[in-house]
């Protein structure tokens, strides 16, 4: 009984059927502040958020869709945005940017952590839109590819390619 009930926590199997949905909206982050002059003249707005890299997710372990997409902000962060992502939940989901190329079929299930990767975070839902702001010491642009990655059992259940804009 002891094992029957360390297997159940070990696996969580009730989190496949829980969903957790996330609506985030896109952080807006000011301009840096603008040095001030003798005649200032018209006031600039900020810019706008600049989606500078995207790609579909595709199903891995689990059926898995949505956009990812790296947006740089108006004072030149970058984050990690996931749009209409829909994948099973599970147990220790986490968002990683990986040098592994996104392959399809079960050879690209367990490339994710192989290479170089970054852990942005745990998953904040299985579904729905949400953000994962990016480090400032490390260059996504060395990461081409976004998995949703179950650390538990080392496995992705989705990813996608990240392609310039």
């Amino acid at each position: 009984m002891v094992a029957v009930a360390a297997g159940l926590v070990w696996f969580k199997p009730w989190a496949l059927w829980l969903d957790e949905t996330v609506h985030e909206a896109l952080p807006s982050a000011s301009a840096p502040a603008a040095t001030p002059t003798a005649n200032p003249g018209p006031s600039v707005s900020a810019a706008a958020p600049v989606t500078v890299a995207r790609g579909a997710f595709i199903s891995h372990e689990h059926a898995t869709t949505g956009t990812a997409k790296v947006v740089r902000l108006a004072d030149g962060t970058h984050t990690l945005r996931l749009e209409g992502l829909d994948t099973s939940n599970g147990p220790d989901l986490h968002v990683l940017l990986s040098d592994a190329p996104v392959k399809e079929g079960t050879a690209g299930w367990r490339v994710f952590d192989e290479g170089r990767y970054v852990d942005l975070a745990r998953l904040k839902g299985n579904r729905g839109d949400q953000n994962y702001p990016l480090p400032t010491d490390v260059d996504w642009s060395e990461y081409p590819s976004v998995s949703i990655w179950c650390d538990r059992f080392d496995v992705s259940f989705g990813a996608a390619a990240l392609v310039r804009a």
